[in-house]
């Protein structure tokens, strides 16, 4: 239903008994006035029509002519009727005139409809949509509102989905049945605030259309918001600059991600998101999840420190678990496991490891072969060739020690290694220390991780003193900084 603004609360009777008791005062002095006059005097006055009208009981002027305020009201009502016509609302106007005759016109024609142009103001009887307590938006009616929220909620299920949690309310006592395996079940589907719907009166540019307020509801505006790319913008650089953050901002511009670059005048959204509601996602979940199997490890005081072997196979379980996830806006916000039952028990992964030290057997962790120092020159190519192990120099002094356990099988003298040094660990690993300045150990000598083999020197093809130190594994070069701890 539309109609005007009334204005005032009391009752319509009582105020147009208390405007003509007015008028007719003031009507009755006229005519004793007038009564005064000598019939030659008043023969020689014009009377003349005035009308002083009323809308909603409220003065509005003084008119010469009635037809003045009636082209206003059929104007109003035709501008009215073309602006609601999809609002099947109708038109009612409340209009009062108290006609006078004057020997001076009062009318004051222009003044007079301007002020009754700015009175009359249509409002119509619309359903509003209130969220925690403050109305939102305005439709044209309590199914339209209704629809308007349902359809917030089918942006996340489907209506069979809604249709069977509505059931589940409308007979709260039924029992659930267990989950099946990997089975989901939606259990409410409800918005983020408390939303409820009443009657507001309203003009009717405020009544949206269904599509407007789900527009509005979801983003909290009607207009996107658009920006021009410049010369040295970066999709970070323009997010920040409109208080988005960069993964916003991408969910704005569904064809941009963070390696698009952005061309001069290219036009992206920028529109700051304020939802008005959300909507969140009750569901209960039956997953059927691996259990990791645990690794354990066993000393064996009997087995040589370095050497390992699989007692037992690793194997992981399996378990069926229930989880209750709550998502909202399609972001999961919790999730909560609420039962589970173990299927298939793991079984550990067992590892013997030896701990027993043999003198001349390493345990396969090398220990830095000089007393501190720096790496000055890696493994790989250098000056056209390969230089196959590392350099160290400027230790602290210049002892050189075993890296591990095991056997010298090499002391002396080897061409551009100058003094040299080669030990093996007995696990496939051999070590080589070169351009030592001399050596104190000797060929068949059991040594321990950390021992003297020599002195750091200069001697061989060498551009000064360090010590440079290779690392095989079963014959093969390796990277010794991949050994060493």
């Amino acid at each position: 239903m539309l109609f005007f603004n009334k204005g005032r609360r009391s009752s319509k009777l009582e105020k147009k008994q208390s405007l003509k008791t007015v008028v007719m005062t003031a009507l009755a002095a006229s005519a004793l006035i007038f009564s005064t006059v000598s019939a030659s005097a008043a023969g020689s006055y014009k009377l003349t029509t005035v009308y002083h009208v009323y809308h909603n009981q409220e003065y509005i002027g003084t008119v010469s002519d009635k037809e003045l305020v009636e082209n206003i009201v059929e104007e109003k009502e035709e501008m009215f009727k073309e602006s609601t016509k999809d609002l099947n609302v109708k038109f009612g106007s409340d209009i009062d005139y108290i006609k006078e005759q004057v020997f001076n016109s009062t009318a004051n024609d222009k003044e007079t409809i301007q002020n009754l142009e700015g009175a009359i103001q249509l409002q119509a009887e619309a359903s509003s949509i209130i969220i925690d307590g403050n109305p939102v938006v305005f439709l044209e009616n309590q199914e339209i509102a209704e629809d308007v929220i349902n359809r917030l909620k089918l942006n996340y299920v489907t209506q069979a989905q809604l249709d069977e949690v509505e059931a589940r309310k409308a007979a709260p006592t039924a029992e659930l049945p267990p989950l099946k395996e990997n089975e989901t079940r939606i259990l409410d589907v409800r918005a983020s605030k408390e939303v409820s719907f009443d009657l507001e009166k309203v003009t009717p540019d405020r009544i949206m259309s269904a599509d407007e307020a789900v527009t509005f509801l979801q983003k909290g505006t009607l207009e996107e918001k658009k920006y021009v790319a410049q010369e040295g913008d970066v999709l970070g650089t323009i997010a920040n600059n409109h208080g988005l953050t960069l993964v916003d901002f991408l969910a704005l511009n569904p064809g941009l991600t963070e390696d698009s670059v952005v061309n001069i005048g290219q036009e992206v959204n920028v529109t700051v998101l304020k939802p008005y509601l959300e909507i969140i996602v009750d569901k209960e979940v039956n997953q059927k999840e691996e259990i990791p199997f645990a690794n354990e490890t066993v000393d064996d005081a009997a087995m040589p420190k370095g050497e390992t072997t699989v007692k037992q196979e690793g194997k992981n379980g399996e378990r069926s678990v229930n989880y209750r996830i709550s998502i909202q806006n399609g972001t999961t916000v919790s999730s909560i496991v609420t039962s589970e039952s173990i299927l298939v028990q793991p079984v550990n992964h067992i590892v013997v490891k030896g701990t027993k030290v043999i003198p001349s057997r390493g345990s396969g962790n090398l220990a830095w072969p000089t007393s501190g120092g720096y790496i000055s020159s890696k493994q790989g190519y250098r000056w056209g060739k390969s230089h196959k192990g590392i350099d160290i120099a400027r230790p602290s002094n210049l002892t050189i020690k075993a890296a591990d356990n095991g056997k010298v099988v090499s002391a002396g003298w080897d061409g551009g290694y100058g003094n040299k040094v080669v030990i093996d660990h007995q696990n496939g690993l051999r070590t080589v220390y070169a351009h030592l300045a001399s050596i104190s150990v000797s060929v068949g000598q059991t040594v321990s991780q950390g021992s003297a083999l020599g002195v750091m020197g200069s001697t061989g093809n060498s551009t000064g003193v360090h010590l440079h130190f290779e690392v095989y594994k079963n014959g093969a070069l390796q990277n010794p900084l991949s050994y060493l701890k």
